[in-house]
This record gives C-alpha cells, structure tokens and sequence, in this order.
C-alpha cells in the first residue's frame, strides 16, 4: 500500500530510503546522526571515564547540566531529565501527561504520527494528525478540532484532545515562529491542553535566518519541551525541560518504567556540559545551516524546485531523475518517494560535522550535472 499526502511525501514499504546505503564511499547528506559525537564530548567522557559517581544521572555532572539549562531557559523551577532518544522521549512524555482515554494532536507529518512505528499508540493513546501546511499547524486548527470534539453529543465515547505536539524544527525543516507559537501556547491554556515541543533539531531552529523564537520563549509557552543532542553532536541524549510545575512529580518514575533511567547516567551530564559550555550547541548548529544554505542556493541556481522553504539544515527537493542516477553515483541522500512520473522527492541533510570540502565536492557535481 503506497499513497501521496498533499505535499507530495511518499508513504509506504519504500518510504524514507536512503540511496547507496550499503556502500562505505560516498559523500553522505542522508541525515544528520551518521557521524559519533563533537570532539570536545568525546575529550569529556575520555577524562572523566575512570571517576566512580552515583548512577542514574544523580552525580554532580548531571546536576551541573541541569542547572545550566535552567539558567539558559530563565526558569530556576523547571525540572530536567535526560532520555537517550527521541523516540523514546516523546513515548515517555506524552504517555506520562495524558489520562487513558485522551489523544495528542499534531501535523500529518509529524515524527509521531509518520515515522516512529506505533510508539505513541503503544502507549495507549491515539495520534490524532491535522493538515499541516509546510509541515505546521495553527492555533485555529487546534480550536475548531478540540471544539468540534466537545460539541459532539457523543464526545465521550471518542479519544479526548488532551494535548498538542509540534516540532521545531519540524519535519520538513520549517521553524515555528514566536506569533506562531504564541498563538497555539494561549489556545492550548484556553482549551485545556498540555504543549508539547519535539526539539530533536531545536539548535538548528534557533540559529535559522529569520528566526525569533528563544529558549526562553520555549520555557514560557510550553509545559514541556526538549532540546535535542543525539543529532546535534552528542552520542546519544535528550534533555526533557519540564515548565508546568503540575506534572513534574513522579516523572522519574514513568521514566523508569519505560525503561529509560540509565544506570550510567552521568553520561547525560557530561555531554550536554560539552555542548552547552562556551556556546558550542548554537555554534555546530549555525555550521550545519550555512552548509545547507549553500546547497541551497546552488539548486536554486539551477532552477530546481523545493517541497517548501527551509531555512535549516534539511532540504527536500524535487529533484528530476536523470539527475538523481547521476548524483547517487558519488553522494548518499534520502528518498522520499516519486513526486511524480519524471521526478522524486529527495532530502539534503547536513549537520554539526558536515564538512566544507564535502558541501564543495556537492556543488561541484551539480554544476557538473546541470551543465
């Protein structure tokens, strides 16, 4: 079973395939978690990697990482706790926040909705996907669902709204802007319903061009959001900031459960110290979106048409396929599906470590190959 959303995404067996993936001599821009870690993670997991500390990320390195992240975010009450994967984090989010019979809404191409295999429902809470433009939803959308839903003289025998999930940046590389957000923050409050924010890419959002948001912002207006490091230079790691005082008791223990508190938690301090000390997080991120908007500007120089406009490290480009056999001889990408009979759907992805001499070997080909 293959079908076509209304921005053109390709869902199905053959969805998200990755060209040249068994071969070890490409250039990569397929996504931005294929490299380890940032060299100044690996120096501070190497020089710390004799100490003994308690487990469970309650040794002094992850008390040190929490507290930095309070100060960055200006809320000395939020809570902070780390998870090692994005997945992972939001199945224990949303599973812990919302009651049985309660649902959590977000866009059609939402990572919960499209690409994380039933995780959320596995919970036993139903994904309830709206429309979504450029990969967003807005703050009226969120108040006809949830009105429509209590109008209904059977409201109580379908899953309840309880809670609204978007990603900054979202799937498509698109950012939320601080109106934006706003506006669904203050619908959210008025309808009852918890906010939550995907922040597996939330560096690259924040350094976009033409962004307005700030962590701040972000601690403001939501309950719960979570910067990302798996793919933005740790090994592995997200930290879940929790801003509603009303559902940081018991956490740990829903962490716990799904089996997410790692024994050798300290591991969690010591990275987000590495990327968040002298501003290093922000720094790789600005990297990766100047590398992608190279890319960018050479397809557009060359007249090849975009899903939509991002100003982050992914681009998804309508890309004609005779070219496409030739771009996959050298560079590994992400394919996204036909577009249509002459053209497929492709992501760029670059990253914290992409490097400058990679992005130039890729500018090359493309004037090589639309000459």
């Amino acid at each position: 079973m293959f079908f076509m959303d209304n921005y053109g995404m390709f869902y199905g067996r053959k969805t998200k395939q990755t060209f040249g993936k068994e071969r070890t001599d490409l250039i990569r821009f397929e996504c931005d978690y294929n490299m380890g870690a940032a060299p100044q993670v690996l120096e501070r997991l190497l020089l710390t990697n004799m100490e003994q500390t308690p487990g469970y990320s309650l040794d002094p390195y992850c008390a040190k990482a929490v507290q930095m992240i309070r100060d960055m975010v200006g809320r000395q009450e939020a809570e902070v706790h780390f998870l090692s994967g994005g997945t992972q984090t939001n199945a224990t989010v949303i599973g812990a926040l919302l009651r049985p019979y309660q649902g959590v809404l977000c866009s059609d191409l939402a990572h919960i909705n499209v690409h994380e295999t039933g995780a959320i429902e596995a919970t036993g809470h139903k994904v309830l996907p709206l429309p979504s433009v450029e990969g967003k939803i807005t703050a009226k959308q969120i108040a006809d669902y949830v009105d429509a839903h209590w109008a209904d003289d059977v409201h109580d025998q379908m899953v309840q709204p309880g809670m609204v999930y978007l990603s900054n940046s979202t799937e498509v590389g698109t950012i939320y802007t601080k109106a934006e957000l706003e506006a669904i923050s203050a619908v959210c409050r008025e309808k009852g319903l918890y906010l939550y924010v995907d922040g597996a890419r939330l560096g690259y959002a924040l350094m976009a061009e033409g962004n307005d948001l700030t962590m701040f912002d972000l601690s403001r207006l939501c309950d719960v959001f979570y910067i990302g490091g798996t793919k933005q230079g740790a090994l592995f790691g997200e930290a879940i900031v929790i801003c509603n005082q009303a559902l940081q008791r018991d956490f740990r223990y829903m962490i716990r459960r799904i089996g997410g508190l790692l024994a050798k938690g300290r591991l969690f301090g010591l990275q987000f110290l590495a990327l968040l000390e002298e501003g290093l997080y922000f720094k790789m991120s600005q990297h990766a979106n100047q590398q992608a908007m190279r890319i960018k500007a050479k397809l557009q120089e060359k007249g090849i048409a975009f899903q939509c406009d991002s100003p982050t490290n992914q681009q998804f480009v309508i890309f004609p396929n005779e070219a496409l056999a030739e771009l996959t001889k050298n560079f590994a990408i992400s394919n996204n599906g036909p577009w249509d009979e002459t053209h497929t759907l492709i992501r760029f992805c670059t990253s914290w470590a992409t490097k400058t001499e990679d992005v130039d070997a890729l500018l090359a080909e493309l004037d090589r190959i639309f000459s």
